[in-house]
């Protein structure tokens, strides 16, 4: 493209850009002089300007910029005292972009369903990426749980409009706050690793920032609707966008429904709604004031982990959860976010160099998770003495006492047992779900009636309410026209409500609060030990009512942030560094009958954490086309919440030996990029110390009890992991039609050391003759679970993709990858790599012992490779002023059986009681697995205007 030079006093380049199909100009279209640190972004007319440009003459690359719209570069020669007029530039929509975001975004409305600590997966923080690997990693290998670097999503940052949306509970993204907008998220800023980002000093598995301003989305609306078999049946979505009038104001809106009665799982019903609304007005030339806010209410079924016996059993979809009620499917664990998010942004450009972004941000609502509560009892007196007398049997259609292989648990069954385990297999295949009716009536048959009418069996659910308030301040500065410094000032402040809620009685008449388990030495320590809450002891609760537990979780940090970036014509480098202060507390709000007194109610210790981190990296341009990118960084963080009080719900015991978490993280990069390919291989190693992690299981191989039966909390802190591993991404536009693509990644993330570990039980308590037990607290043997060299489990640690898309010129596109994985491992049980494996309940070691024997069984499973198929396509037309577009699909088209992750039990977890099970055809607590999805699809119609 050519352009005539006019003569001015500056150097400076500017210009109008415009859509080329409506003639209308485009609002926020950014705009580069490549390889330098002069831009500019259009106003509300379309224009721009870039002054000032005295040390970058010559031939330059001007690159314009939008999402949504091909990108436009254009070639220019700068003179000094001369101005450049770009007026028009034309950006053609770039519909197969477009397209394509329509199915990828649907991801992470996978993510927002799985229950806490089921979904670890960063494919939502990776969907801004433009890299050939990033965006195989977030859209191909997502299905498969696949971890880049093998990092979890708390290693990473979402923001919305520069503020942290990471709960502070567990350090991960809550997807499920935002699900359902996708029309108004397309706009994402992505930084890999702590590569230099202007917002935040990040983490090491990167940054995602989702601009949500009303004055940053293109005019016009979108309809549009989708079918699917993976979450939800059906979604519908309209959009508006105003665009920014005259007098300077721009509004957006959007409204969504995702509903289902099932996915792919059985029994995962999908009810979903969601609002988005963004107001901005133009106070000046140099001032903003944006409002966003979102509510997005969902309501999902929750799958779970299942054994190979259940598996094979009834297929890969089975869901023990659910159940028919009066002819309808009841999911018994339903999961549901409703946490509203209002955002107050001010924009400020302070002069030609320097802005200041300050924003106000407010969260608050509840998430619950149901559960069938199978603990109910009533209290009865004799001779003056107070017991309780109730309690139920598991009522789940997998409960190990109903499954083939309870009944042939002994060595040598006989035809009695077999025609038993014949039955229980029959009857698994055919009611091998939840009896709601049956639960009912065990509620309301006369003789419970005839005893009060408490119930036995009652839904409870997990309620966490959080009110959190955030702001922050983001400056950025050009310092010259080489150099820039970015930073930040950020606080916030937490309050989490935390409670067991009874919501459903399942026609009982009430619930007695009591744990129906508790021992003592005499009935009255039992009537106390028992109490949830001495302060109100014997409560009668109905639904609606605080049972079980109750307690506040408070948290604060302020941090800080600054970063410096450099680009010159051979080298362009940045340093950035960051400090925070954490502080937590728990305060009791219930009086808990085993930890009487301050051990549970009020306020605990406070604790608090100093943390830093340091960054730097750089990228020589050996040409144009060849690149080596560095970057390393050093960052100290607090625990999240979840892992710093050892039982919360039940005392206000803080973790002994907790510790900041150290991270380390350094990456080389070779980036060849041309007209034809890019491509980009990479080396990286990084390594994680000082986590902690907190379990809460039953088992029945630990000393101190009769048979080792006991529910034990279980500690590990002083974790050490690595990873290590190389990644590969290349793609070649062959012709203008056909493009080939691959990627690949080769790595092994493993424990790299022993880390302590001990365990918790209210069954310890009082016990003063057992080795190893002293103040309730279990020290096994040396005291550390024996993890070295063990892989750390999340999904394959290999995976490598081929694929070709071809885009028709009259705008339809399909595209087909194959893509296999291998080197996934289970999740391995702590317990049985503990001194507790080779001792008895008393504290001695097993006579029999063979360390020959121990190796074989505590070997960790490596899962089946497999391999994947995915395609997907769609078609875009032009009617006028109207945009209509297609997209499609289908997951696994092959329908590979697969595991994609699992873990193993600890409720046989000492030498003689694994040697067993390894003897039995089918154990009777074996792992459980994850498996993955079979053949799924997606597809959406759209209308935009």
């Amino acid at each position: 493209m050519c352009f005539s030079v006019g003569i001015a006093q500056e150097t400076i380049v500017r210009g109008r850009v415009v859509d080329i199909n409506s003639s209308e100009v485009l609002s926020g279209v950014a705009i580069k002089i490549q390889g330098t640190i002069f831009n500019a972004v259009t106003n509300a007319e379309g224009m721009f300007l870039i002054e000032n440009i005295h040390t970058s003459l010559g031939e330059q690359i001007v690159v314009v910029k939008k999402a949504g719209y091909h990108t436009q570069k254009i070639a220019v020669t700068i003179q000094k005292g001369k101005t450049i007029n770009l007026d028009p530039i034309f950006l053609e929509v770039d519909l197969t972009q477009i397209e394509s975001k329509i199915g990828v975004i649907h991801l992470s409305d996978d993510e927002l369903g799985q229950n806490e600590g089921d979904s670890f997966s960063i494919s939502g923080l990776l969907q801004a990426s433009g890299d050939v690997f990033l965006k195989a990693a977030a859209f191909d290998f997502s299905a498969a749980f696949y971890r880049p670097r093998g990092l979890n999503s708390a290693n990473g940052k979402v923001l919305i409009n520069g503020i942290e949306m990471n709960k502070q509970y567990t350090g991960r993204p809550q997807w499920g706050n935002w699900g359902g907008l996708n029309d108004v998220q397309r706009n994402r800023e992505f930084s890999m690793g702590l590569k230099a980002n202007d917002h935040t000093f990040g983490d090491i598995a990167g940054t995602t920032n989702i601009i949500m301003r009303a004055s940053k989305y293109r005019k016009g609306g979108r309809i549009s609707f989708a079918t699917a078999n993976r979450s939800y049946e059906g979604r519908v979505m309209a959009s508006y966008h105003s665009g920014v009038s005259a007098g300077g104001w721009a509004y957006s809106v959007l409204l969504s429904r995702r509903f289902g009665n099932e996915g792919f799982r059985d029994g995962t019903l999908y009810d979903a709604n969601s609002f988005f609304a963004s107001v901005e007005k133009k106070l000046n030339d140099n001032q903003s004031l944006n409002l966003t806010t979102f509510y997005t209410p969902n309501r999902r079924g929750i799958s779970t982990a299942i054994t190979r016996e259940a598996k094979d059993l009834r297929g890969i979809r089975y869901n023990p959860n659910w159940g028919y009620q009066n002819g309808e499917v009841r999911n018994s664990r339903i999961r549901v976010i409703e946490e509203p998010v209002i955002l107050i942004s001010h924009y400020w450009k302070i002069g030609d160099k320097v802005t200041l972004n300050t924003n106000l941000g407010y969260q608050f609502g509840k998430t619950g998770n149901t559960r069938i509560d199978n603990g109910g009892t009533r209290m009865i007196t004799f001779n003056g003495q107070n017991s309780y007398l109730g309690g139920a049997r598991n009522p789940f259609g997998n409960y190990y006492q109903r499954m083939p292989s309870y009944f042939l648990r002994f060595e040598n069954p006989s035809p009695y047992q077999y025609q038993l385990a014949y039955q229980a297999e029959q009857e698994f295949i055919n009611n091998g779900q939840l009896d709601w009716k049956a639960l009912y009536l065990a509620n309301t048959n006369s003789i419970n009636l005839a005893n009060g009418g408490n119930s036995i069996y009652a839904i409870q659910n997990d309620r966490t309410d959080d009110t959190q308030f955030t702001i922050n301040s983001i400056f950025n500065t050009i310092i010259s026209e080489k150099s820039t410094i970015s930073g930040n000032l950020n606080y916030r402040n937490l309050k989490s409500e935390n409670f067991a809620e009874l919501s459903d009685l399942l026609g009982g008449t009430g619930y007695l609060d009591v744990d129906y388990f508790a021992e003592g030495d005499s009935n009255q320590a039992i009537v106390e030990v028992a109490q949830s809450d001495l302060r109100n002891p014997n409560r009668i609760i109905t639904e609606g009512g605080r049972y079980k537990y109750n307690y506040e979780l408070h948290a604060s940090v302020f941090s800080g942030f600054a970063q410096a970036q450099f680009k010159y014509k051979a080298v362009d480098f940045y340093l950035g560094g960051m400090v925070s202060q954490t502080n937590y507390q728990r305060i009791g709000l219930f009086e808990n009958g085993n930890f009487p007194g301050t051990a549970s109610f009020g306020p605990s210790e406070k604790l608090s954490f100093t943390n830093f981190g340091v960054k730097g990296g750089l990228t020589y341009k050996i040409t144009g086309r060849h690149l080596v990118d560095v970057n390393a960084g050093y960052i100290t963080k607090a625990p999240n919440l979840r892992n710093s009080f050892s039982n919360p719900r039940q005392n206000n015991k803080v973790v002994i030996g907790l510790e900041n978490e150290a991270l380390q993280n350094t990456d080389v990069s070779y980036i060849y990029r041309s007209p034809i390919a890019k491509a980009r291989l990479t080396g990286y190693y990084n390594t994680i110390s000082g986590q902690s992690d907190i379990s809460f299981y039953f088992t029945e191989s630990v000393r101190g009890q009769e048979n080792g039966n006991a529910f034990l909390q279980e500690v590990l802190t002083g974790i050490e992991s690595r990873r290590i591993g190389m990644e590969l991404g290349v793609e070649a536009q062959l012709t203008p039609t056909v493009k080939l693509k691959t990627a690949a990644s080769v790595g092994q993330n493993t424990y790299t050391n022993d880390p302590n570990q001990y365990f918790t039980s209210e069954d310890f308590l009082g016990i003063t003759n057992v080795s190893g037990i002293e103040n309730g607290v279990l020290i096994p043997g040396e005291g550390t679970a024996k993890l070295e060299n063990y892989h750390v489990a999340g999904g394959p640690e290999r995976a490598y993709q081929l694929g070709f898309e071809y885009s028709a010129p009259d705008f339809w596109w399909i595209g087909v990858t194959s893509n296999y994985f291998s080197n996934a491992y289970i999740d391995i049980s702590t317990l049985r790599r503990s001194d507790a494996f080779v001792t008895d309940f008393s504290g001695q070691p097993f006579n029999d012992y063979d360390p020959e024997i121990a190796r074989v069984l505590l070997r960790q499973e490596k899962f089946d490779d497999y391999m994947l198929f995915n395609v997907v396509g769609g078609k875009s037309w032009k009617i006028k002023q109207y945009y209509i577009g297609f997209f499609a699909s289908i997951n696994n088209v092959l329908g590979e059986e697969y595991v994609a992750g699992g873990f193993e039990s600890s409720r046989y977890a000492d030498y003689r009681k694994v040697l067993e099970e390894s003897k039995r055809e089918t154990p009777v607590f074996g792992s459980r697995y994850y498996f993955g999805r079979g053949t799924t699809y997606y597809a959406n119609l759209y209308v935009r205007f």
